[in-house]
């Protein structure tokens, strides 16, 4: 119960900061899964994330002495805008660490919310090489270190999630999917419903490119992860926290990997049928719904939206990792001949009416009768790959399939 205590505690905190945001039950959705879907819109806090709550809770429970040191914090973005957010509120110094990867939307969000309170320290490639250096610099200057997610008053901060969950809605919660990064908002959240919901089944959701907490859980032991893809940077660690981790293993019903490419079909679903802007990490609790429709049929669901800081410059890679996943986008490399005519004949021969060229790569360099050329075609129907297969093999064009090659497609497409 003693965290319970303090995510209580927390409501009282923050409650003048953090908005108490609404519960919206989305149609399309309910129709759709034949269920009752509700989703807790963290993305319209001040700071577009659910951040807001733990790092302003951490930051204003510090004593006199220790705001006078100065904090410092590591992310990849929205904890940072959330600790800028509550420095600038509470006229406390910050250094703020972020990957070099950061979108630079993010670092100007953090400057905007801290004004002249806040460093932006751009370090490493990852968060956790971030997190490494902004340690290494909070020792040796002495200053107050504020945890993304392994601390128990940032914890309590995104816990009071689940008790405004619990205000907000008279029937009883079946399924509450949560997204999982360092899994501060899981831990806090599950602590909350373990006591006061019980029979609620809480699902954490992880990009499958960084399956920490899974696959730390299915170890049985925190488990460092060696490689991650870093796309969804708002939930992409190599390492859990030790405290949530502890929580999370017992109070999660489930774990659910989801393909970075179903993520960015969500997002732009999301943006195109709802007018709700979200990032990858915002879009985990929705995209995984697919995985669950049978268990959710008729059941009451909620699906915690964490943020909204995306970057349109990222839209052209949303686009093309959800047409990759949706079957919808093919890559081959070709032996194409080189005479005039060559790619006309292709056109009317291989592609369907249908079939768009989307990529076309090539560069006459010998006086060979057939020379290497990069081909993307964008279909319509991905059942439509079957006839380009057959009409490449029928006209003895030699070619490979680019898209299950992952390092020849890096090589050459990315």
């Amino acid at each position: 119960m003693e965290l319970l205590d303090k995510v209580y505690e927390a409501r009282e905190r923050i409650k003048n900061v953090a908005l108490h945001t609404p519960l919206m039950k989305n149609e399309n959705l309910s129709e759709e899964f034949s269920a009752q879907v509700l989703l807790k819109r963290e993305d319209l806090q001040p700071v577009r994330s659910y951040k807001l709550r733990g790092a302003y809770n951490k930051i204003v429970s510090l004593t006199d002495n220790e705001k006078s040191q100065g904090v410092v914090c590591a992310s990849a973005g929205n904890h940072a805008q959330g600790v800028a957010f509550a420095c600038f509120k509470l006229n406390i110094k910050a250094t703020i660490f972020m990957p070099v990867t950061t979108p630079p939307q993010k670092t100007k969000q953090v400057k905007l919310f801290g004004k002249d309170r806040v460093e932006v320290v751009l370090k490493g490639d990852t968060f956790d090489a971030s997190f490494e250096e902004a340690k290494r610099f909070c020792d040796a200057s002495n200053s107050i270190f504020i945890h993304p997610f392994d601390d128990d008053k940032v914890m309590a901060g995104q816990g009071t999630i689940g008790l405004e969950l619990l205000e907000d809605t008279q029937i009883p919660i079946d399924y509450l999917f949560v997204p999982i990064g360092g899994g501060g908002l899981a831990a806090g959240v599950s602590t909350v419903f373990k006591h006061l919901s019980p029979h609620t089944k809480i699902i954490g959701v992880e990009p499958a490119g960084a399956p920490s907490m899974t696959n730390s859980i299915a170890k049985g032991i925190n488990t460092t992860l060696e490689d991650i893809d870093k796309f969804v940077d708002g939930a992409s660690v190599k390492r859990v926290g030790e405290k949530t981790f502890k929580i999370c293993k017992d109070n999660l019903e489930d774990t659910v990997l989801v393909p970075e490419g179903k993520i960015c079909t969500t997002i732009l679903r999301m943006y195109n049928e709802e007018a709700i802007v979200v990032e990858p990490a915002g879009a985990l609790t929705i995209a995984v719904l697919d995985f669950y429709k049978e268990q959710i049929k008729g059941k009451h669901v909620v699906c915690v939206v964490s943020g909204s800081n995306n970057d349109i410059t990222r839209t052209e890679e949303i686009k093309e990792r959800s047409l990759l996943y949706e079957g919808l986008k093919h890559y081959f490399l070709l032996r194409f001949p080189q005479r005039a005519g060559a790619l006309k004949e292709f056109v009317n021969d291989i592609l369907g009416p249908n079939d768009d060229i989307a990529y076309f790569q090539y560069s006459k360099k010998t006086n060979r009768e057939t020379g290497p050329v990069v081909v993307g075609v964008e279909l319509q129907d991905k059942a439509d790959l079957f006839q380009i297969e057959q009409n490449l093999k029928n006209r003895n064009i030699s070619y490979q399939y680019l898209n299950g090659n992952e390092d020849l497609f890096t090589h050459l497409i990315i």
